[in-house]
């Protein structure tokens, strides 16, 4: 099975350092037992949705893996743990690591715990953007759409500068 991850950070760590060097400390976590990282995108910065002020670090990852998506899910979340993710209190906030489910090549999934496709992904250029990068003729499976097609619809819906 096959699923893209979004991967970002906004937040230094006391051992890895700024936020790009989390994110490739994170592939390199996310790169072992039972999962392959297959592709990674380039790191792109974006500004932060909600309260937090600081720039995010994103990138996605293609992995190769026979997990389940809630066996992946508590994988990605023992992984940011380990980071410092702290789960508690606001939404949005400045993190250390944030790992997202947003494709899986089973198609659609839905638990209490996940839902796949990602609910958001398709409005967020800095998902889609490096998601282009090393999967753009993925498509969701609720649109039909590919990575590459609703990047294209997102950019034209940007004002222009």
């Amino acid at each position: 099975m096959h699923y893209l991850i979004a991967l970002g950070s906004n937040q230094r760590h006391r051992r890895f350092g700024r936020p790009r060097a989390i994110l490739a400390a994170a592939l390199e976590r996310l790169d072992r037992k039972k999962c392959r990282v297959r592709a990674a995108s380039p790191v792109v910065q974006s500004a932060p949705l909600g309260p937090s002020a600081r720039t995010y670090a994103n990138a996605c990852a293609l992995v190769e893996t026979q997990l389940m998506p809630e066996e992946l899910l508590e994988r990605l979340q023992r992984i940011e743990d380990k980071f410092g993710r702290n789960r508690r209190g606001q939404r949005w906030r400045a993190r250390t690591l944030d790992l997202d489910i947003i494709l899986w090549s089973g198609g659609i999934w839905s638990s209490s715990q996940l839902s796949i496709p990602h609910p958001r992904f398709r409005d967020r250029g800095f998902v889609l953007g490096p998601g282009v990068r090393i999967a753009g003729e993925w498509r969701d499976p609720l649109s039909g759409l590919s990575l590459r097609h609703m990047l294209a619809r997102l950019d034209r819906k940007r004002p222009r500068a």
